[in-house]
């Protein structure tokens, strides 16, 4: 092949995946993955056609399709953070999330500052049943990162997984000082005093969860705890008047 015609194909192979990227973010993945096929045809070592592939059948739920291409575009290209978070992503959704964690891992070398493949890290750990490293993961990123809530609502909801209420229930609130609009975290509240046996505090956290936000998808919830609640302080208001 001469140089002309290497020039020619990498130029036609660019192309056809400049097209397959706008058709993906279009949200047309089926007609993308054609292009990103042709565009590999004319260059075999084109790693953002790879890339583009993986992420196309990322989103058709072809996880092992999707992994399998990840995986060519990291051996192209090793530097990617994207890929690796994807390929960690592809991990999780596929069922194999201990898999996961050494993607985690190299997309953090690469991108140390971004606190998304962290969290993605500690959760990875969390579905292993590797909880204390899945806890110190989160306290380390809720440090680093202290605006970045979802550090915090990982970390309570493994604290309550784990029947640690009391600790949880501290993490939540550092939650709601950080942003009182946050209503997931009052319920989260309400919930760790109900188990403590600490019924008022619990109703009262369920009743500020509930001015928050109404509509929640908690609220039936909570109002039915809230009832049952208050259906268990009657025994003791009639024993008071005998």
């Amino acid at each position: 092949m001469t140089n002309k015609t290497k020039y020619m194909s990498t130029k036609e192979s660019v192309n056809f995946c400049k097209k397959a990227d706008e058709l993906r973010a279009k949200n047309s993945y089926r007609e993308a993955i054609s292009d990103y096929l042709n565009a590999i045809m004319l260059k075999r070592d084109n790693a953002e056609s790879y890339y583009g592939l993986g992420i196309c059948y990322k989103h058709l739920e072809n996880y092992s399709k999707a992994i399998y291409y990840l995986e060519k575009s990291t051996e192209i290209n090793e530097y990617n953070y994207q890929t690796y978070f994807e390929l960690g992503i592809c991990n999780l959704l596929k069922g194999i999330p201990c898999q996961a964690i050494k993607n985690f891992v190299k997309a953090i070398q690469l991108n140390p500052e971004n606190p998304d493949a962290i969290l993605q890290l500690g959760i990875s750990h969390e579905l292993c049943d590797e909880y204390d490293m899945a806890l110190m993961i989160y306290q380390k990123l809720i440090e680093n990162s202290p605006e970045y809530l979802k550090a915090y609502d990982h970390k309570s909801s493994l604290l309550m997984k784990m029947e640690r209420y009391k600790e949880a229930s501290l993490i939540l609130n550092q939650i709601i000082k950080i942003n009182p609009e946050y209503y997931k975290a009052y319920a989260g509240i309400g919930i760790c005093f109900d188990k403590l046996g600490r019924k008022a505090d619990a109703q009262r956290y369920y009743r500020k969860f509930l001015t928050k936000n109404p509509q929640s998808e908690q609220a039936d919830f909570v109002k039915k705890r809230m009832q049952k609640l208050k259906q268990q302080k009657v025994p003791s208001q009639i024993l008071s008047l005998i």
